[in-house]
This record gives C-alpha cells, sequence and structure tokens, in this order.
C-alpha cells in the first residue's frame, strides 16, 4: 500500500512548528488509542501510522531529508519497528500518558524493562557520479563501542545480577490509580529490572569497551549529494546488551570533468564550430557508462537543448526509472582569423541567408526581454 503523506497524516501544514506537530500527533494518538478502539485492526493501523509520522516530522534532520526527498528518501531501516506495546510506552513518557481502561496500558502483565539503545554515528561517504550512477557497496571502517567480552556485555565482573528490590525485576513502577494511571522507569534500575554489584574490570560496568569494526555498506544508486542514510544496528553498542544504535552516512558527490547534475537529470556542455552548426553534423558524447552518436541538425542555434531520456541517473527507489542527459549546445565563435578564413566570412556578409531571421517564437521571447527592461 503507498504511503500517505506525513503531513496529511497528522493534519497539519508543511510549515507547522515543533510545537504544532506535537500537538498534532497527540490528537491522532488519542484518537485512535487501542483503549478507544477495541480490536479495530484500522485504528491500531491509523495509530502505527501517526507514530511513523511523528517520528520523521518530530526529528529536525530527517524532517528536512523527507521534505527534500518525500518517502525515496529514507529506507525500512530508518525506522524503529516499534511493536504496538513500544509505541504505547513512547506515548506514556512523551505525553504523561494517563490510561484509559481503568487500569492504565498493560505492557505484558504489568511489565515494562527499559533497553538500553547505543548512541548513532555519523560518516561521511565520498562517491563517483558512476558510483551514484550504479550503486555500490562501500567497505568502511569505524570506531565504535561494541560489546565487552570479559563480561559478555552485562557489566557484571562475576556474572551476578541482583533483582532490583524496588520494582522486583519489572523495570517499571506504577503510579496513581483508578482512571489515571502512569507507567514510568524504575529509578533505582533506571527500567533495567538488575542492579550490578561488582562491576566488571575491563568495561567498568557498562558492557561496552571501544572497538574498531569493519562494514560493507550497501548504498542504492540515484542517492543525491547530503542525502542521509541509515545504516541500522552498526552503530555504537548499548550498554548492558542494549539494542546498538544506527550508522548514519551522509553522502558527498564528488564533481564530475563532463557532467553538471540537477536531480536525476545530467547537464552536458557541447560545443561545435559555425560550420557544424550551420550544416549539421554527427558527434560523439559522453555517457555516465560508454559513449552515444548524436546527430546535430542544420540550423542549430547556440543555446538549443537537445533532450536524451533515460540517459541520466537512476530515481532512487523508483524500479529503474532513470533522468535524461541533457546535450546544451554552444556555438564556438573563433576570436581569430587568418586572411583567407577572413575574406571568406566578408564574402558571405552580404549573403541573405546568413542575416538573422527570427521566429515568432524568438520574436515573441524577445519582445518579452525588451519589455522586462523597458519597464526597470
Amino acid at each position: 500500500m503507498e504511503k500517505r503523506d506525513y503531513y496529511e497524516i497528522l493534519e497539519v501544514s508543511k510549515d507547522a512548528s515543533a510545537d504544532d506537530i506535537k500537538k498534532a500527533y497527540r490528537k491522532m494518538a488519542l484518537k485512535y488509542h487501542p483503549d478507544r478502539n477495541p480490536d479495530d485492526k484500522e485504528a491500531e493501523e491509523r495509530f502505527k501510522e501517526a507514530a511513523e509520522a511523528y517520528e520523521v516530522l518530530s526529528d529536525a534532520n530527517k524532517r528536512a531529508r523527507y521534505d527534500r526527498f518525500g518517502h525515496s528518501g529514507f529506507t525500512e531501516s530508518d525506522f524503529s519497528n516499534y511493536s504496538i506495546n513500544d509505541i504505547l510506552f513512547n506515548f506514556l513518557g512523551d505525553f504523561g500518558g494517563f490510561g484509559f481502561g481503568g487500569g492504565g496500558f498493560n505492557f505484558g502483565g504489568g511489565s515494562r524493562k527499559y533497553v538500553n539503545k547505543g548512541s548513532n554515528l555519523r560518516m561521511r561517504v565520498k562517491l563517483s557520479l558512476q558510483e551514484i550512477n550504479d550503486g555500490i557497496t562501500k567497505k568502511v571502517k569505524v570506531n565504535r563501542y561494541v560489546t565487552c567480552k570479559h563480561c559478555n556485555g552485562s557489566g557484571s565482573g562475576d556474572g551476578s545480577l541482583q533483582t532490583c528490590p524496588v520494582c522486583k525485576g519489572r523495570g517499571s513502577i506504577t503510579q496513581g490509580g483508578g482512571f489515571f494511571t502512569q507507567i514510568i522507569s524504575c529509578p533505582q534500575c533506571h527500567g533495567e529490572g538488575k542492579i550490578i554489584k561488582n562491576k566488571c574490570p575491563d568495561c567498568q560496568g557498562t558492557g561496552v569497551v571501544k572497538g574498531e569494526e569493519v562494514f560493507d555498506l550497501t548504498i542504492p544508486a540515484g542517492v543525491a549529494n547530503g542525502m542521509q542514510l541509515s545504516f541500522q544496528g552498526k552503530g555504537n553498542a548499548g550498554i548492558h546488551n542494549g539494542i546498538p544504535g544506527d550508522l548514519l552516512v551522509i553522502i558527498e558527490e564528488e564533481e564530475h570533468p563532463d557532467f553538471i547534475r540537477e536531480d536525476e537529470n545530467l547537464i552536458y556542455n557541447l560545443f561545435i564550430s559555425v560550420p557544424e552548426a550551420i550544416l549539421g553534423c554527427t558527434v560523439e558524447i559522453p555517457l555516465i557508462n560508454g559513449t552515444t552518436t548524436l546527430k546535430i541538425p542544420a540550423g542549430t542555434q547556440s543555446g538549443e537543448v537537445i533532450r536524451l531520456k533515460g540517459k541520466g541517473l537512476p530515481v532512487i527507489n523508483s524500479y529503474g526509472r532513470k533522468g535524461e542527459l541533457l546535450v546544451n549546445v554552444n556555438v564556438w565563435i573563433p576570436k581569430k582569423l587568418n586572411k583567407n578564413e577572413e575574406e571568406m566570412m566578408k564574402t558571405l556578409l552580404d549573403s541573405d541567408s546568413m542575416k538573422p531571421k527570427l521566429s515568432e517564437k524568438e520574436k515573441s521571447y524577445f519582445q518579452k526581454l525588451r519589455d522586462f527592461f523597458s519597464n526597470k
């Protein structure tokens, strides 16, 4: 099913403030909340849909990427893939979360252990236009926190963990009662349900140490300069066997000697001589992969653009669709001539064929230019 626009989902305008977006999400979440819509699959999907929209639009970097590239600027790894219980729990944390059924939210028997998530890492990757056209798997070396081998990530020096006496191992405690209930993370164990008595000497009780890893990053064809890709689980390891963060890769596009990029289209500046423009010619022009032969019609004017469909760059996540190669024809005028060439040119001065004759379209264009400057 095709994804709906995130602004449409939250019913806000594209220039909505962060506060407006938060209020709109709260409104949608309350409207489609499972406690208000029991056994309603459509409401549950709307609830998840609103959570995804809020995840993107409440994050300044993700929102900027969405505004520029839309849904095509994201992959599945960019999203948290929360279960319905995770969304409910986050909703509680963001909005003070009041329950609706008289007993609050039920997160699997009333317990909700906090899972630590490692921080994200950012790096820049330079790509040539050839690599952007083809798509590529890049091997990168990443300095990151990894799981401590001495304690297997538990943080305990002797492997023993004590059940938290406050939450009894649940990781959360319930405040209030009756209609208004609130579940919060246990302040004693910080939501983990366990307490470490003897810290691991290698990681000082965190369960993570500094390390280095090499990853193969698959970068799809058609990415653009400044685009950010997210690789799930390749960031810093989470403490105490938590979830690893993500590796955020920012694309840097290298300049190409022949082409100028404009979204998925490529621009090539072709220079031909005056005789070639007058008589027409056949030229060979470069492509990203190889070359092609192009016929220039007789009488081609400087500044004309010849469009070659499907010879541009792939449109990201578009299943094979490509942009155009725009050949910008420039007629090169020599600055110096020898005597014979100069005499030949003089013989053409009075030729009727060599005198400018503007078409109606060209006349209209120049008339508009004249009107524009005369009104200045």
